[in-house]
């Protein structure tokens, strides 16, 4: 296996494609400084060639990476598909993946490469960039972009001293007919996942029967949920806080408004984040892209473009939306969301999918 060892941290000079690199080593590679000095030398990007294997689909992405290779010479393919078939694609090639870089939708399927051994540890200077709420606690996957859990509900018809405080508030009898879930959606099992780390399976099921019993509407996806709440479908429904602004921006009167539960899994942010993956011999690439991603340009694209939260210290939130701070998630360990199988199974049991 061919491994290039790059030890420290790397900047980004955007106006050549040369990158700096300080020489103390991050805790999975060997040599270097070792007491916090470090010594610095010029690499050369360009000509270097970086695979990445991503969940974020190209419509998204694409332009960021075209740019990313404007500005540092670094050849760029891509591999896009289905973030947990991609995570699952890398474990089965094993170290004869062609993949240098993993993009992926959720932290779950960050951390389950984590688990298996198939990440490297990011420079600590590049870690720093982003509250560690948002980052592997093991330095092995970086948050690049969030998104809040949000209850969307029609204005018209909900009242906003009705609001809950808590998700489990929706299990009581008021809301009976009333809610709007996709349990099949890859962001609402996360959830589930994130409820089962923090509640336990038995709680945890005990929140979605309560769900079942209301006789919520079962629609397709977030998109959809929000439109049908949108409709009066639904009157408040559990989504993703991103789509909202695809309506308004077509409707700035569309009737649907977010409502954030009290420091519960209703509210918790997940991330979409990059991990360098163990095989590569590009490793200086890799390093620059988080650093290109993590420049404020970036994450202000992220904002404006896609109306997910930017993880830099002092970038603005999306447009009409309040701050991560505003928001208060529960503290949770992102790797922890790995057992998609497990929250499978638990969906199926109760029979909210099949």
């Amino acid at each position: 296996m061919k491994r290039r060892k790059i030890l420290g941290f790397i900047g980004v000079l955007c106006a050549s494609s040369a990158l700096t690199i300080a020489c103390g080593a991050p805790n999975n590679v060997g040599g270097g400084a070792t007491n916090g000095t470090a010594t610095e030398e010029t690499v050369d990007l360009a000509g270097q060639e970086l695979t990445i294997y991503s969940g974020r689909n190209e419509e998204l992405i694409g332009p960021l990476l075209e740019r990313f290779e404007e500005e540092t010479g670094v050849t760029v393919q891509v591999r896009y598909g289905d973030t947990a078939e991609l995570a699952a694609a890398i474990l089965e090639e094993g170290q004869n993946t062609p993949a240098d870089v993993y993009f992926g939708q959720d932290a779950g399927a960050l951390g389950a490469l984590q688990l298996e051994g198939r990440t490297r540890t990011i420079p600590q200077n590049l870690l720093d960039k982003v509250d560690s709420r948002f980052r592997s606690p093991d330095g092995q996957w970086i948050g690049i972009s969030g998104r809040a859990r949000t209850l969307a509900y029609n204005i018209n018809l909900v009242e906003e001293s009705e609001l809950p405080d808590s998700i489990w508030d929706l299990t009581e009898e008021q809301w009976r007919g009333r809610i709007g879930w996709a349990p099949t959606n890859g962001s609402f099992q996360s959830f589930v996942t994130a409820m089962r780390v923090t509640e336990g399976d038995d709680r945890t099921r005990e929140w979605l029967q309560g769900i079942i019993d209301n006789d919520p509407q079962v629609f397709r996806n977030n998109t959809t949920t929000v439109e049908a709440i949108g409709r009066g479908e639904a009157e408040i429904g559990l989504v993703n806080n991103y789509y909202l602004g695809r309506f308004t921006a077509e409707d700035p009167d569309f009737p649907v408004a977010h409502h954030y539960t009290g420091e519960d899994v209703g509210s918790m942010i997940n991330v979409a984040g990059v991990a360098i993956l163990d095989a590569t011999d590009s490793e200086p690439a890799a390093i620059a892209l988080i650093e290109f991603l993590l420049t404020e340009e970036s994450q202000a694209y992220f904002a404006e473009n896609t109306n997910e939260y930017p993880l830099i210290e002092g970038a603005a939130p999306p447009e009409d939306q309040i701050s991560i701070a505003e928001i208060n998630p529960p503290s949770i360990d992102l790797s922890s969301l790995e057992d998609l199988e497990g929250t499978l199974a638990l969906l199926r049991e109760v029979g909210a999918i099949e």
